[in-house]
This record gives C-alpha cells, structure tokens and sequence, in this order.
C-alpha cells in the first residue's frame, strides 16, 4: 500500500511522513521529490520547464519506483510529494493501480495565513519565495479536483505527532 501525503509547502508533509512511518510497521518512506533530482541531475540537462513533475519521465518512473521498492521490501509506502496538476495525479494513481497497489491519498491542508507563516518560518530551509509561491496554486487545486480525490487533513491547529497519528488512525481502519 501506498501512503501518499499531498499538499503545497508548509503543510507538514515531511514531518508527517516520518512520524507516520514510525506509526505503521513495516513502513518505509520514499520521497517522490529524489526522483526529480535524479532526473534534474541528467547532463547534458533535460530542457527546463520550471517544475520537474512536468517532464513525464518523472510520473512514469515514480510509478515504476515504488512498484518495484513494494515488490522488493513489502510493507506500506509513505510518499510525501505535493502534486497539484490533477492530470499529473491521474497519471500516477492509475498507474499505480494498474499495478494492483491501493493508495490511500492524504491531502494536509491548513489555511493560507498559517502557510505562508510557517514557511517564512522554517528554520530548516528558512523563507523561501520558491515554496511562496505555490500557495496560490495550492488554493486553486485544494477548492476544485484536489480536496474531492483526497482524505484531507486539517493541520492547521494540530501538531506534526497528530496529524501523524490522524492518518495512521484512518490507514489501520
């Protein structure tokens, strides 16, 4: 099974992901986003489109990867990855499923004031106009295709160990 935590920057996708692997036994976490770095990583480069989930190498071989990790190791996925082109989102949970692996789809969703403030916040990657400026984007898939295809997740007031212990909750159900 694949665990996929979706969202835009801020909503706590990485942190989640790691308290919901520890939540679920046998559980490992696979992070969509070294996939895009791999390929990012190409020389000569692929040509630039400004987001590497654009580039259908990308969905194919996130698909691919975790087929071929869940064949390997068994167990649950969880994948942090925010994906908010909803072709994008229909090309990976098909081909997913066209491999037989369900996928429960999380969607950790808080209010804009609240993303934009822990994202100027984060004292990891500190402020970032790149994660910025994917709140709007966010907003316009969150109020059509995206909170529809998902279970979302209101972080807005709960803390990373809830939010995680939320969906591990609903993943056990």
């Amino acid at each position: 099974m694949i665990v996929w935590l979706n969202g835009t920057h801020g909503a706590g996708k990485t942190t989640a992901s790691a308290l919901v692997q520890q939540a679920i036994p046998g559980s490992r976490v696979l992070d969509a986003e070294k996939v895009g770095e791999m390929l990012m990583d190409i020389t000569p480069s692929l040509p630039w489109t400004g987001n590497f989930q654009v580039w259908p190498p990308w969905r194919s071989l996130v698909v691919e990867t975790a087929r071929h990790v869940l064949d390997y190791a068994g167990g649950t996925l969880v994948m942090p990855m925010t994906v908010l082109v909803e072709e994008y989102w229909r090309e990976i949970s098909s081909g997913l499923a066209g491999h037989g692996i369900p996928v429960r789809h999380f969607v950790l969703h808080a209010d804009q004031d609240t993303l934009r403030r822990r994202i100027m916040e984060d004292t990891e990657l500190g402020p970032s106009e790149f994660r910025l400026q994917y709140l709007e984007p966010y907003a316009a898939a969150a109020s059509g295709w995206l909170h529809e295809a998902a279970e979302v997740v209101d972080t807005t007031h709960l803390t990373p160990a809830q939010t995680a212990a939320l969906i591990a909750a609903a993943v056990a159900d």
